[in-house]
């Protein structure tokens, strides 16, 4: 039932994919003033400029130039910069790099945070404890990512100056020097996805954890802890998963503020650079990693879900 699962939803996704394509490529397409008289100047001539259009297929109507950057895109070519004329493969992939490097940062740090405030606040519910975690959880809801970032810069780099302020990883040597350079955005990364996760993770948990097979288990004598991790947990994590599979997606494309406030070169900066100076090319081919991220991390929790859920495979 699962590889059905996978091969229906690839299916899918392609589909989305493709539709997300055109849509990425009509509004780019659409955006108002004349491309070549923007990259070669005001003094280059009406000649040089017919030239270029010819050169960027930019004389062709949209769906024939559709068609031709689907078809580079599909053997791994998505075109060349009109700002700089270098190929967007060769711009894209080092600031992608540096965003999956910094979303794994986070995830790694997101993961043991959010499932053991949940835990705690679910098996502590109505004690100080439960109180305590709700009232941090609701303030990081309320708090938007550049005010959080900008808190733990003020706190970590000018009161108790232990962490950079700027995330210059170009200058880096070794892990764990990219492990403090790296430290801030990857923890308000962190912060800003967790409150989410935690929130949801308890509401659920407990739900589990009043449920009648639980009780059996209590009553049956088996120790607190293995019956949240071993019987609770599983069937909890399942709506959570959902939540987790947004926060991928965030992590890839939604961290543009972020990395602006920390000057972290990742796809987020680039993109808001490539916007700044209409750089279609590359703003067509970061907008359609993002997308293509965020289906598939929600493929991922969809079938995660089902492994860890007995009850959705037999549905």
């Amino acid at each position: 039932m699962i590889v059905k699962l996978v091969i229906k939803r690839l299916f899918l996704a392609l589909v989305t994919l493709l539709v997300v394509s055109a849509f990425i490529y009509w509004t780019t397409a659409i955006l108002p003033g004349d491309v070549a008289a923007r990259v070669l100047g005001r003094e280059s001539t009406p000649a040089q400029r017919a030239l270029f259009d010819k050169q960027m297929h930019l004389d062709q109507p949209v769906p024939v130039r559709y068609a031709i950057w689907l078809n580079g895109v599909v053997h791994g070519d998505f075109g060349r910069s009109l700002a700089s004329q270098l190929s967007v493969s060769g711009i894209v992939a080092p600031a992608l790099s540096n965003t999956l490097l910094l979303g794994l940062y986070a995830l790694v740090l997101y993961v043991p945070i959010s499932v053991l405030l949940a835990a705690l606040s679910a098996v502590f519910r109505g004690r100080p404890l439960d109180a305590g975690i709700t009232i941090v959880t609701l303030v990081g809801l309320s708090l938007p990512e550049f005010a959080l970032g900008t808190l733990l810069l003020i706190a970590f780099a000018v009161i108790w100056p232990v962490l950079p302020a700027m995330a210059t990883i170009e200058q880096v040597q070794g892990p764990l020097d990219f492990l403090r350079t790296a430290a801030l955005p990857a923890l308000t990364l962190t912060i800003a996805m967790s409150v989410y996760a935690v929130r949801m993770l308890r509401d659920n948990l407990i739900d589990v954890l009043n449920s009648d097979y639980v009780r059996m288990a209590t009553l049956n004598g088996l120790p607190r802890r293995r019956i949240v991790l071993r019987h609770a947990l599983p069937n909890a994590l399942g709506p959570a998963l959902n939540i987790t599979a947004l926060n991928l997606a965030y992590l890839i494309g939604g961290v543009v503020v972020v990395e602006n406030v920390f000057a972290y070169p990742g796809v987020g900066t680039l993109l808001v650079n490539s916007i700044s100076v209409r750089d279609a090319p590359v703003i067509e081919a970061a907008t359609l990693i993002v997308s293509g991220v965020y289906i598939l991390a929600n493929l991922i929790a969809d079938v995660a879900a089902m492994l860890l859920n007995p009850r959705l495979r037999t549905s």
